[in-house]
């Protein structure tokens, strides 16, 4: 076993994911982490009839290679990594996907796809394929909780940075690599992890990818390793490792025990949030409060004379910045990360769906009239990164002034979806795209993955 007080975290990580008995993980995160595959299978279900996939997916048939790897939604194959980066553009291209609250990171939407790639290539057991999706989640959770958020402050994307580091090692898990080969994988793909923000600007849909291609990173770099490529052995704290490079002027605030901390006995994947809404997850506690104040007082948009939104000041740069455009989105991915946007629809319409981000809604009047009057302010009481907070508050014409406080937003691991909840949001995505024969196929496959005897039993289904 290694010596923590004078290993690397790369050598924590690898022992750890290769002394990985899932044996030895409670029923109730094995059961948890079923969930979360479902959840993120239904999603890519839904993504498939989406404009922002066909094109994606057009795109890696340009190869004209042909393989035999599943791409979820489509019942297509295509090379093996080809296969991981379209799984994870269909789990993410919708920002349904879930979310590591205090990592900031959608990990499912890479630690699936490569568990899903290479566990076809290997013909890992249905148990292999769990336990090195539970590892997986364990260590992006963790190298994302190292930068306290920060990765958003300077433009970066912490999903698809930490979830190639994260899927080097699922993928070595699978490919059954030694450990110092899983540290050689590590650090390969620090020259790999890569996710950056500029979509913000324009609606750009780049972001969405960004887990795929953390699962080919993670492919390469555990490849890379298994033939003794050499790479840093100090991909994370070294002189010139991920955070010092990636966090320049941010990184003093890194806390490099949390890469580490609670391995085997704090389980990171409990604190993973499914959304209940498609859209950023820093956005929800506000849409959350003025559905609540909405359903409450029976409010319309005509009663509003303006709406302040208070949210954590580190969400600012992402959902409310620059204000202007933030009020007046011109594409669903704009909206997806605009409070202002968000707001109104949740009290013009009473909820906020799928349906809310096709293109004529998008033109609805009264929610475009509605969103230049919400403004922001940065929440003083807020629980970030703990819980992505947000309280709303409605001024109307008549002089009232209405608040709602969400503190503990829904889907946070203290304030989760149920399984009933679960289940019903896989059923209604799988829905865009399938009979309810083929949904309940899928879902009986996914929640049995544990007895499956290979990766073939499981994908017989998609």
């Amino acid at each position: 076993m290694t010596d923590q007080l004078n290993s690397s975290i790369s050598e924590q990580l690898a022992d750890f994911v290769s002394r990985f008995e899932l044996n030895k993980v409670p029923e109730e995160v094995q059961q948890y982490a079923l969930n979360l595959i479902l959840d993120a299978t239904g999603i890519a279900y839904a993504s498939s009839e989406y404009e922002f996939s066909k094109t994606g997916l057009s795109a890696l048939r340009l190869f004209k290679e042909k393989g035999d790897h599943i791409v979820l939604g489509t019942g297509e194959r295509m090379t093996y990594r080809d296969a991981a980066l379209a799984n994870g553009l269909l789990i993410h291209g919708l920002d349904f996907d879930d979310t590591h609250v205090a990592g900031v990171v959608h990990m499912t939407s890479a630690v699936w796809p490569c568990v899903l790639a290479v566990g076809e290539k290997e013909n890992s057991t249905g148990a292999e394929m769990l336990a090195a999706y539970i590892a997986g989640m364990e260590v992006g959770a963790r190298l994302g909780m190292v930068a306290k958020g920060a990765f958003h402050q300077v433009g970066h994307h912490p999903t698809g940075i930490a979830g190639a580091f994260a899927c080097s090692l699922v993928a070595s898990m699978l490919m059954k690599l030694s450990t110092e080969q899983m540290v050689m994988a590590q650090g390969i793909a620090l020259s790999m992890a890569s996710g950056n923000f500029e979509f913000l600007n324009d609606g750009a849909w780049t972001k969405r990818y960004h887990p795929g291609w953390a699962a080919v990173s993670g492919i390469m770099a555990a490849t890379f390793a298994k033939a003794g490529y050499i790479g840093p052995k100090l991909p994370y704290e070294g002189r010139f490792g991920l955070y010092k490079s990636h966090l320049i002027g941010l990184e003093p605030q890194c806390d490099y025990t949390l890469a580490t901390g609670g391995l085997n006995t704090v389980w990171e994947v409990m604190n993973v949030g499914i959304k209940p809404y498609p859209s950023c997850h820093f956005t929800h506690a506000v849409i959350d409060a003025t559905r609540t104040l909405t359903k409450q007082h029976g409010l319309t948009a005509d009663q509003v004379d303006h709406i302040v939104a208070l949210v954590p000041e580190e969400v600012v740069k992402t959902v409310c910045e620059p204000l202007a455009d933030k009020q007046a989105p011109t594409c669903a991915y704009e909206a997806q990360f605009s409070v202002p946007y968000l707001v109104s629809v949740a009290l013009v319409r009473g909820d906020f769906s799928l349906q809310d981000l096709e293109p004529e809604p998008l033109k609805d009047p009264v929610v475009a009239a509605l969103a230049k009057k919400v403004s922001y302010e940065n929440d003083p009481a807020s629980g970030f990164p703990t819980y992505y907070s947000g309280e709303i508050r409605i001024h109307l014409k008549d002089g009232r002034i209405l608040s709602q406080r969400e503190f503990k937003n829904r889907g946070s691991f203290d304030n989760p979806l149920t399984a009933e909840d679960i289940t019903n949001k896989f059923i209604a995505n799988c829905a865009i795209a399938l009979s309810d024969e083929k949904t309940q196929q899928i879902k009986q496959s996914v929640l049995s993955l544990k007895q499956c005897e290979n990766a073939k039993e499981l994908t017989q289904y998609f």
